[in-house]
């Protein structure tokens, strides 16, 4: 696991670690999902017949912290619109996209114990760490990570 819950007040959020920005943001999806679903649910999305497909959200002005709440934006969206509960991404950032190959099963399938209504842009971060650079951790649930690496963090509505 790459990602930790974020101790907020009354939301809920996540801080995600990966080499690269492209997997920061394929990491906060997979947390994004997992906050969602209850363990039974956890459960079933393991075992339900998987379909592949492509995901593409546009970047506006190569903002990344902007294309890391359009993209979790659209996980959301797909999850409770399209009934495309996603499983896997394996996302890349390139030419003013963000481009993710996803595995997805039916959503109906997947019991959740939280909705979550909204990505926020309260606290959002997707930054890079060079290396040597320490982001410290927040109290003992998340731990402290040092460079080179990149770091995403997005607080949820529920």
């Amino acid at each position: 696991m790459s990602w930790w819950i974020l101790p907020t007040t009354a939301d809920i959020g996540l801080r995600a670690f990966c080499e690269d920005a492209a997997g920061a943001m394929s990491e906060a999806a997979c947390g994004l999902q997992e906050i969602q679903m209850s363990p039974k649910g956890a459960d079933s999305a393991a075992s339900l017949p998987r379909t592949s497909d492509e995901w593409t959200v546009e970047l506006a002005d190569d903002d990344l912290e902007r294309g890391l709440v359009r993209w979790l934006e659209e996980v959301l969206y797909r999850g409770s619109a399209e009934s495309q509960w996603l499983c896997e991404a394996e996302v890349s950032v390139a030419d003013g996209k963000v481009v993710a190959r996803v595995e997805w099963v039916d959503s109906e399938m997947v019991e959740r114990e939280v909705e979550v209504k909204a990505v926020t842009m309260h606290e959002l971060a997707l930054v890079e760490v060079v290396e040597g650079q320490v982001i410290p951790g927040v109290d003992s649930d998340i731990p402290s990570f040092e460079g080179p690496g990149w770091m995403a963090q997005v607080v949820f509505d529920i």
